[in-house]
Parts: C-alpha cells; sequence; structure tokens
C-alpha cells in the first residue's frame, strides 16, 4: 500500500510519498502553487498516478485543542475537492505541529534561509505521513497484508 501525502499551503503544497509496504515516508518535493485550484488538483492527480499511490493523505491543522478552526475548515474543504478528481481513496489527518517538527528537523541538520525554506513542506508532509502510516499499524504492529 503506497500512500500519497500533502502537506496543502497557500502558496506550496508540500508532496511526501511511502514505500509500497506503508512502513516509511518520505519527503518528494514542493508544488508551488499556481493560482489555479483546478490546475493544482491536476498535478495532484499526476503525481498519484507517477507513484502509483493507493490512497491520499491530506494533513489538517486542527487546533491545539483539537477543534476544527477556520483553516482546517478549508484544508478539509480541498481535500474533498481533491477527492473529487482522483480514483484513489482521500484521507485527512492531523498535521498539529508537523511544520515545527520540519523546521526543527532542518535546523539540526544546520539547513537555513532559502534552502530550508524550499524544503519544509515536503518535510512536513513527510512528519504527518509516517504519523499516518504509524498509527494504521497501531503503534508498532506490522500492518496486515493487503492484496494488490
Amino acid at each position: 500500500m503506497r500512500a500519497l501525502g500533502l502537506d496543502l499551503g497557500s502558496k506550496r503544497i508540500g508532496v511526501a510519498v511511502s514505500d509500497d509496504g506503508g512502513l516509511m515516508a518520505t519527503p518528494v518535493e514542493v508544488l508551488q502553487r499556481s493560482g489555479d485550484r483546478r490546475g493544482d488538483h491536476r498535478c495532484i492527480a499526476a503525481l498519484v498516478d507517477e507513484w502509483e499511490a493507493d490512497v491520499v493523505v491530506v494533513g489538517v491543522p486542527y487546533s491545539l485543542d483539537g477543534s476544527v478552526g477556520p483553516m482546517a475548515r478549508k484544508m478539509g474543504a480541498e481535500a474533498d475537492e481533491i477527492a473529487a478528481h482522483l480514483a484513489v481513496p482521500v484521507e485527512t489527518y492531523d498535521e498539529r505541529l508537523t511544520t515545527v517538527t520540519a523546521e526543527r528537523s532542518l535546523m539540526e541538520q544546520d539547513l537555513r534561509g532559502p534552502r530550508r525554506r524550499q524544503l519544509v513542506d515536503m518535510v512536513a508532509a513527510a512528519v504527518m505521513l509516517q504519523a499516518w502510516l504509524d498509527s494504521r499499524r497501531g503503534g508498532g504492529g506490522v500492518p496486515e497484508a493487503e492484496d494488490g
């Protein structure tokens, strides 16, 4: 089961992908928003095809208390729009603090300024996707075999 993870932002979309076994997420790229949401969604559909993804996981930035704020509603609505254009399921997953985690990781690698800004969105997508993958395994168990 290969999953494609998306960290939707107003200017960029971070993209990560899992291995075929659904064990490890890897940052892949950052898509620059084009100003044409449908065009952006076509780019996502092309990535689903390219990576032969079985599911797309969209990060939703819930509030720290777990409530659904304006940005979470906006990202959830966009996830629904993306789902309408894809032949694979689209799931949402809590992405609270993924960008903070990604920033810290990149700072620990001594990446600064423009280079860090180029990478942070795809690293955040990978952090979110890894959490989703781990949750599916039920805290470290082996994922069930799937046909495919």
